[in-house]
Formats: structure tokens, C-alpha cells, sequence
């Protein structure tokens, strides 16, 4: 007969130890993860959730906490989206969405100056054209207020209909009924203008843009091209994946992106010998970004195109999007990035090899998609700057 190896009041004994350790390696990984602030947030959660006797709407608060926890980061390319926003943007990011197909800004004085009609678009088949203003939408005013709130209630599911106020430049005001549909967005197109060069815009670095972009030059190149301009004016960025992909196509053997995390993982791009040899220049202006703006400086620094237009900001992070369990996301930056040499361009933003401005009604133009070759002096800037050489 043998004896049991252990009492009940040692087991109890045991899994209370066993329950305190993980509960003191639970409380300090939080700490180290969170921190005295993280932790205090969430100790103001759990006082709310347990405490508050007042109406209130909790994800309401949470969306705008959230907002101002991002935006007190100081860092203006990172954000906080909640749950409608993060599925917008996904369906922006794929360069496909439901929609009625207009760019727009938000002008002082209220409602969305529509800057781009998408050709083809639902809008376009409707009528409105870019300088438009939409001063209300079903009735709601967009006033100072509630001014950004219009994209928001444009936004339905596909085969409904919308009604707008549209204003035009001279004051008149109209209603227009848009029937929201799925919108294309091409990223890339590519025309051969008639002294034989190939004029490439590129709209965004958004999914399909390498391939729709070098699709572009690959017919252009076709058609007889003998030298390229690629458009990335008002161009605001996108994925890293794209940039590298469309770099390789263009560019000789060398490297052409590094990047640097927080915790200090690096990683170089290097594009292999296989290239597109042609003269080449880039037009920028002040709304180009991100990896818009690393293009142009990429060709540039390899000494493979010139850069014309206006100056750039100098953006240097590149931001990773992460879903969170309320169903919205924080967009923040994640990296430091570099063109193939090491230059960053934050705080300088590109060098130009020629600056040129255009005058308002040439950049609304510009906008609307509606300024002609022979009418756009950055261009025509390129072009001489391209003999030149």
C-alpha cells in the first residue's frame, strides 16, 4: 500500500501559487505593453462601464478617444479610423468601390467642391462636372459644421439613388439624382502626344498601379515612344509593393528603397538589370507624396530622370494599418524610409532639376483632368528640359 503523493491542501496551495505567478506575469507584460498611461485607460474603461449613471453612446466616446489619442501623436500621417471610414478606405485602397465617382475638397464657406469626375462613372452619367460644388445631399446642408459629413452620406449601397444640390461657379443651383454604382479607378494611363513622347499619369500607388503603369509603357514604347514623362502630380501615394515593382521595371541593377523599423529591421529593395532605356522626367507638385514622391526621387537619384513641377513636402514614414476589435483601425507609422543611397527626404522634400508653378486655373484644371498638353508649362518644362540633356 503506498501512500498519495499529495495532500489536498497542497494542490490548493499549488494552483493558487500557479495563479499568482501567471497573474504577476500577466500584470507585467501589460505594464510593459501598455505602460502607466495604457493602463490607466483602460482603468478609465472599466470605471465607465461600471460606474457612469449618465446616457451615453460607448463606442461614440471610443471612436472619438481613439481619434484623439492618434492625432495627439503630432504625427499627420497617422490616424484613426472608425469602423465606416476603415471599410471606405479598403475599398479605396483596391482602387474599386461603390460610389458615385467624384474627387472632392472642402472649401471654406461649406460644401464639397468637386475637383474630378470619373469618366464613365455615375456622376459623369449624371451630369456634374469638376468646379461644381454639392451644397447639400438628400436635403442635409453642408455647412461649416457638418461640411465633411457629405461623403459620408453620398456613401449607400449599390443601385440606390442620391439626390444633390449642386452649385456652379456662377451661383445657379441645380438638383441632380445619382444612382450609386461600383466605380474603376485606373490607376495608370499612359498617351502618346505628337512630338513622340509618352506622357504616363499615374493617379495613385494603389493596387494595380505597377501593372496597369507598365502596361502603359510597354504599349507607349510600342507605338514608337522616344521618351517618357510620368505625371505623379496630385498623386498622394500608396503601397510600398507597388513603388518597388514599378522601380524594378524602369530602373538599371542597383538598389532602389531601404526602410528601418523601430525596433531597427531594415530592408533594401534592389532592382535587377533589366530596365526601360529612355529619356525620362517626372512632373510633382505640392500634393505629391508618400510613395509618389520616393518615385520621382528614385528616378532621379539613379540618374535616370530629370524632376520638374513644384516643390514636395518630404515625406518620410511609411504607415502599416492595423484592425482593432471595434471594427475600426489605426493607421500609424511603423518605418522610416529611404531612397537606394540612404536620403531621406523628410524636411527637404525632392530637388528639382527645373521649378515651375502653374496658376490656379491651370492646377484646377490640372485637377479636373482637362489642362492640355500644350497648355501645361510644367510639361512643356520637361519636354525643353529633355532636349536639353
Amino acid at each position: 500500500m503506498t501512500k498519495k503523493r499529495f495532500s489536498p491542501l497542497a494542490l490548493v496551495v499549488t494552483a493558487l501559487l500557479a495563479a499568482a505567478v501567471t497573474a504577476a506575469v500577466l500584470a507585467g507584460a501589460a505594464w510593459v505593453l501598455l505602460g502607466r498611461a495604457g493602463l490607466g485607460m483602460a482603468q478609465a474603461m472599466v470605471l465607465i462601464n461600471t460606474q457612469f449613471v449618465g446616457e451615453h453612446d460607448i463606442d461614440k466616446a471610443v471612436d472619438q478617444a481613439m481619434d484623439a489619442l492618434i492625432k495627439g501623436l503630432g504625427d499627420r500621417w497617422s490616424y484613426y479610423m472608425d469602423a465606416d471610414s476603415y471599410a471606405a478606405q479598403q475599398e479605396s485602397r483596391s482602387n474599386s468601390y461603390v460610389g458615385i465617382g467624384v474627387t472632392v475638397t472642402y472649401p471654406e464657406g461649406g460644401g464639397m467642391l468637386i475637383q474630378s469626375v470619373t469618366e464613365g462613372g455615375p456622376a459623369a452619367e449624371a451630369g456634374l462636372t469638376a468646379g461644381e460644388r454639392i451644397v447639400a445631399v438628400d436635403g442635409t446642408e453642408l455647412t461649416g459644421e457638418n461640411q465633411k459629413e457629405g461623403a459620408t452620406l453620398i456613401k449607400g449601397e449599390e443601385g440606390t439613388q442620391v439626390v444633390l444640390t449642386v452649385e456652379s461657379s456662377d451661383g445657379a443651383c441645380r438638383e441632380v439624382t445619382v444612382t450609386r454604382n461600383r466605380v474603376v479607378v485606373h490607376p495608370a494611363e499612359g498617351k502618346l502626344l505628337s512630338d513622340g513622347t509618352g506622357l504616363v499619369t499615374i493617379k495613385n500607388f494603389n493596387s494595380y498601379c505597377a501593372e496597369e503603369t507598365i502596361a502603359a509603357v510597354e504599349d507607349l514604347v510600342d507605338q514608337g515612344a522616344e521618351r517618357l514623362v510620368f505625371d505623379v502630380r496630385n498623386n498622394g501615394g500608396g503601397y510600398v509593393d507597388e513603388l518597388t515593382r514599378l522601380l524594378d521595371y524602369l530602373l538599371p541593377e542597383g538598389d532602389i528603397f531601404r526602410s528601418e523599423t523601430k525596433a531597427g529591421a531594415k530592408q533594401v529593395v534592389t532592382s535587377d538589370a533589366s530596365c526601360v532605356d529612355l529619356p525620362m522626367a517626372v512632373l510633382v507638385n505640392g500634393n505629391t507624396y508618400s510613395a509618389a514622391e520616393l518615385f520621382a526621387a528614385e528616378l532621379q537619384e539613379m540618374d535616370w530622370g530629370v524632376i520638374v513641377g513644384e516643390p514636395t513636402f518630404g515625406k518620410g514614414f511609411s504607415q502599416q494599418t492595423f484592425p482593432l476589435l471595434n471594427g475600426g483601425a489605426i493607421n500609424i507609422s511603423t518605418a522610416r524610409y529611404y531612397t537606394g543611397k540612404g536620403v531621406c527626404l523628410i524636411g527637404t522634400g525632392l530637388t528639382l532639376d527645373r521649378e515651375v508653378t502653374l496658376t490656379q486655373e491651370q492646377s484646377e484644371a490640372l485637377a479636373a483632368g482637362t489642362l492640355a498638353p500644350e497648355d501645361d508649362p510644367q510639361l512643356q518644362a520637361a519636354l525643353a528640359l529633355l532636349a536639353e540633356n
